[in-house]
């Protein structure tokens, strides 16, 4: 009698079928078909040997030992593959693109290589600084011109705005002249007319009491 220890796939676990000695590994999926179906079946041991074959001995496989385990795994329907392939050239292009770094590293005056790099990127630094110095200068040169034409712009603007500006427009003048002179003479009519007529009035209220006391009879 030997005991199949089957480690089975959620949610089913771990099962134990005590069977004969002279099973084979297609009689142990028949038992195991309930579970899934035999076209779906991955057996094998815990050691990774496959037990896709129907006519392997289970009790060979157990070594003398009153029990096996056995491992169930269902297959999966896909492609070809290929998915190690592509993890092994991922890997390749890291590597490949990785840079050794020996910063750390010293040379035979006991400097570190780093600390020689930082050296000469300063000394070149230092060195390319008048180059920056006349750039920033030539840059700044150029601002202050933009900006003084910019002034000049502005100061001749004001002073054209600011400047008396001859209107030359004969017609309309002669019209002008006329328009003026007419409301002056019609201005002048009108003030001459009010007084004439204050004058009559002034007159005719004179010689009213005059003419009243006149008719007044005298006693003798």
């Amino acid at each position: 009698m030997l005991n199949v220890i089957v480690a089975a796939p959620a949610p089913f676990g771990t099962l134990c079928l005590p069977i004969d000695d002279d099973v084979t590994s297609g009689e142990l999926a028949v038992q195991l078909s309930a579970l899934c179906p035999i076209d779906q079946q991955y057996l094998s041991t815990v050691s990774g040997q496959s037990l896709a074959q129907a006519n392997i001995s289970l009790s060979a496989c157990a070594n003398g030992s009153s029990s096996l385990r056995v491992r169930l795994a269902v297959r999966l329907p896909g492609g070809k593959g290929g998915f190690g392939s592509q993890l092994r050239a991922a890997g390749g292009r890291m590597n490949s693109g990785k840079k050794s770094s020996n910063d750390a590293c010293r040379d035979l005056n006991g400097r570190r290589l780093s600390t020689i790099k930082e050296a000469k990127k300063l000394q070149t630094y230092l060195q390319e600084a008048p180059q920056r110095e006349a750039a920033q200068a030539e840059q700044a040169r150029k601002k202050l011109e933009e900006l003084q034409k910019e002034i000049e712009r502005l100061e001749s603007d004001v002073d054209g705005s600011s400047k008396k500006r001859r209107f030359d427009d004969s017609e309309y003048t002669e019209k002008s002249r006329e328009i003026v002179d007419n409301v002056r003479g019609a201005v002048a009519a009108a003030m001459l007319k009010r007084k004439k007529h204050k004058k009559t009035e002034s007159v005719t209220a004179q010689a009213g009491p005059i003419a009243s006391s006149s008719k007044t009879p005298v006693a003798v």
